[in-house]
């Protein structure tokens, strides 16, 4: 939601849809400008702050001018502990944080989560105000519209563990808290209007679920709730059979499972947060994917069951990739190797993508931001020899029972015979077959196998 237009044409997408909770996140930009300012302000260039400071302002107070919205005003009067400040209150926490980090000069990651809460806070104020303009427009009574549209503060409802930066969410305690202060939900005149990204401890704390986190909040609430629906409007309409913007020729895809939609966010989709389909899964709700920007385009509907299932659905890249090659003669006919690799991983909580083993090495891919973890590697060279590859892409092809449809293998690889395969990952899932190769290869990988898989058929 980059502007008023937009905040407007999204409204009136909950009309349409009578939506009765709504999960927004920062408006465009926002985030990465609240990133940039902490990383400022402790690196003490205050000039620079200041002009971030005016900048991210600037951008909402415009965002309200068009709503009618003064900065001053509170726009929830409800007297609970569901409750968030005007624009101006959240303006001089961000002021009172940044002036915090510039002193110490040091941000943490808990003092960067609540930063970063405001992106969504300040969103979640003005897009209140659009459903309320929208609604004026469209309903002829004369019930008070703050009786219609309430806003609520994530962080009362969404617990979290103290992991700051990549909170996991405690789900039975959200599930209670739902229970408890929402039990008639669908029977109130009320449209809630809530934050995505964000959440806290059971102490208060803010956390954040880690970048594009907003559609997991909205995943779990609709669990919180027992939602029917769970509806994600983005700028796309619908989860396409690869990146158009790798390969026009990409197809918007009208239905899929939840077990090929969660293979495609996991391995590099942008439409969904990997976790997204987590709470969804559990609770078996419907999930439908479609365009904020053309309401009636169509979409995508997720669901446990489709009545169509191709070999080959849709195909996606993983960028940043590294592969990490352990080898040691130790691990020949030993046991209990892979247990101590492992152990080493969740020691530092990196996660890792893929995997293949041969008598006396492992090869895995981890994220390129794990290089920097040098305790991590420091430690894996005391149970073997490491060797790092950078600037790598993962290339996963998604669909069904790949593991048992013959010559799938030849036609994959003689698609792109002439780029060469560092690893290959087969047999783990019916689902997914990937490999990798050298980034700058990625997106021809892509169009070659779209061509043959997609297209032609």
């Amino acid at each position: 939601m980059g502007d008023a237009v937009c905040m407007l044409r999204s409204a009136k997408v909950v009309m349409e849809q009578k939506s009765k909770w709504v999960v927004v996140s920062a408006t465009s930009g926002t985030t990465n400008d609240l990133i940039d300012l902490a990383h400022a302000a402790a690196s003490n260039s205050w000039d620079v702050c200041e002009k971030l400071l005016l900048k991210i302002q600037s951008r909402h107070l415009e965002i309200a001018k068009s709503l009618g919205l003064s900065p001053e005003h509170s726009l929830s009067k409800e007297e609970s502990q569901f409750t968030t400040s005007s624009l101006d209150g959240l303006f001089e926490e961000l002021n009172s944080l940044i002036r915090g980090v510039y002193l110490l000069k040091e941000c943490s990651d808990k003092a960067m989560d609540i930063i970063l809460s405001l992106g969504e806070r300040l969103s979640s104020v003005l897009f209140v105000r659009a459903l309320e303009n929208i609604l004026k427009e469209h309903e002829n009574e004369s019930v008070a519209l703050s009786s219609q549209v309430a806003l609520l503060d994530v962080r009362n409802i969404l617990k979290t563990d103290d992991f700051y930066g990549k909170a996991r969410p405690m789900t039975d305690e959200i599930i209670k808290i739902c229970k408890r202060n929402f039990p008639n939900i669908r029977s109130e005149n009320k449209i809630y209007v809530t934050q995505g990204f964000i959440g806290s401890t059971q102490e208060q704390n803010t956390t954040t679920l880690g970048r594009g986190g907003s559609d997991y909040s909205a995943a779990i609430l609709a669990e919180g709730i027992g939602a029917d629906i769970l509806e994600i409007w983005t700028d796309v309409a619908g989860i396409a059979t690869t990146d158009p913007r790798i390969c026009k020729e990409a197809r918007v895809i009208p239905e899929i499972t939840f077990r090929e939609a969660s293979e495609l966010a996991t391995f590099g989709a942008k439409v969904l947060h990997p976790a997204t389909l987590e709470p969804a899964i559990r609770q078996n709700i419907p999930v439908f994917v479609g365009s904020s920007f053309n309401s009636f385009a169509g979409g995508t509907w997720i669901r446990r069951e489709s009545s169509y299932l191709p070999t080959m659905r849709a195909m996606a890249l993983r960028t940043k990739q590294v592969l990490v090659t352990l080898t040691t003669p130790e691990m020949l006919n030993a046991h209990g190797f892979l247990f101590r690799i492992f152990e080493v991983f969740n020691l530092h909580q990196v996660s890792v993508d893929a995997i293949t083993t041969s008598e006396i090495s492992v090869a895995l891919t981890v994220d390129e931001v794990t290089i920097q973890n040098q305790k991590l590697f420091s430690d894996l060279e005391e149970i073997a020899e490491v060797h790092v590859e950078e600037k790598m892409t993962l290339v996963s092809l998604i669909g069904n029972n790949i593991q048992q449809t013959a010559g799938l293998g030849k036609k994959i690889f003689d698609a792109i015979a002439e780029i060469n395969v560092r690893m290959i990952c087969l047999g783990a899932s019916r689902h997914n077959f990937c490999f990798l190769v050298e980034e700058k290869f990625g997106p021809q990988c892509i169009q070659r196998l779209h061509k043959v898989f997609i297209e032609s058929h």
